[in-house]
Formats: C-alpha cells, structure tokens, sequence
C-alpha cells in the first residue's frame, strides 16, 4: 500500500491581468524546482491581457505528482473580491488564506488561518504597485517555509526577463518587504 504524501502543498494564487498572479506563480513553482522538489504549475487567465481574471495552481511535493487539477488548496492567495469569492470554498479547513488587505475589508475565517497583508499599500511605499506581487510572495514563504528565501531570491533572478531586469532589484526588496511583514505580524502577536 502506497503511503499518502505529507509533503505536498497545494496552492491557488488568483486576482486580475496585470497584478502580476502568473509571474508570482511562476517564480514560486522554479524555486521549487530549484529545491529539487516536483512541481506542476498551472497558469489560466481570461481573453485580456490586462484587467481580465489570472490564476495559477502550483502543486509542490516531494514525490511524483498525480494531476496539477485541484480540487482543494493548502493555501489561496488572493488580490481581488472576485477572486476571493470565486476560490475561498476551495480552501481546506486546515488551510491558509492570503488576502491584500490594502484592496479588500476584513475577511472572517471558516476554520483556516487567515493573513491580511497590505501588499499593494507596502509596493507603493517600495515605489511601484506593481510589486505587491513580490510582497505577498515574501508573506506566503515566510509562513510556509515552502523554499528558502534565498531559493526564492535566485528563482525571481533567473526568471526576470533581460528586457525587465531593472525591475530585479525592487522586486526583491519587495519580497524581502513581505518576509519582514509577516515577522512584524508574529511580533505583535507573541
């Protein structure tokens, strides 16, 4: 009989075109990949290249993985309303939820573990919104401990395109930003 996986986290990443959701996605599921474990990483958006719907699933596991399809999510990562109501009943009881708490009200738990980061208000601090991305991807490893941030910082490097590589340094003070955010947070709470 096969023994069930126990290091297996499932992720749902969703909010709009141009937020940067795919990307996210991306460098998290390379860093995983980097760490020499299995991955799947499973990008959807809508017809328009900005403003439309984008969501990404990244399965990470330490053994083979069956179908990048879920079903459920270890932990949803959301940007927008829409997207928090369209995939918040995916979320498992024992789960994680992320939210932009610069975007959207308080959100009230059914169960899982729920982390309000203001991502875009702290890229905006950072000098560009469009970071928030990276901020929220700081928060996620901080909690998770999925890769290192270090794993983190190489897998952002290589997969920042030649033309956007001036975007490097920003995004990874931004991911840094988010790492220190959720620190703050156990601080506070301790």
């Amino acid at each position: 009989m096969k023994q069930e996986n126990t290091h297996e986290k499932k992720l749902l990443i969703a909010g709009s075109g141009g937020q940067g959701i795919l990307f996210m996605g991306k460098v998290l599921a390379y860093a995983a990949m980097l760490s020499a474990m299995e991955v799947t990483w499973f990008p959807s958006y809508g017809a328009e290249m900005r403003g439309g719907t984008a969501n990404c699933s990244i399965v990470i596991s330490d053994e083979v993985i069956g179908s990048p399809v879920l079903k459920s999510t270890d932990i949803l990562v959301v940007f927008n309303k829409a997207s928090l109501e369209r995939f918040k009943p995916f979320i498992k009881k024992d789960g994680i939820l992320f939210y932009d708490s610069s975007l959207l009200d308080p959100i009230k738990s059914n169960g899982y573990k729920i982390y309000g980061i203001e991502a875009s208000r702290a890229a905006s601090e950072l000098g560009e919104i469009k970071a928030a991305n990276m901020v929220m991807l700081g928060a996620v490893i901080n909690v998770s401990n999925i890769v290192t941030k270090e794993i983190l910082q190489l897998a952002l490097s290589e997969n920042t395109p030649e033309k956007r590589f001036k975007t490097f340094p920003l995004n990874s003070q931004a991911l840094y930003k988010g790492f220190d955010i959720i620190e703050d947070q156990k601080r506070l709470n301790s």
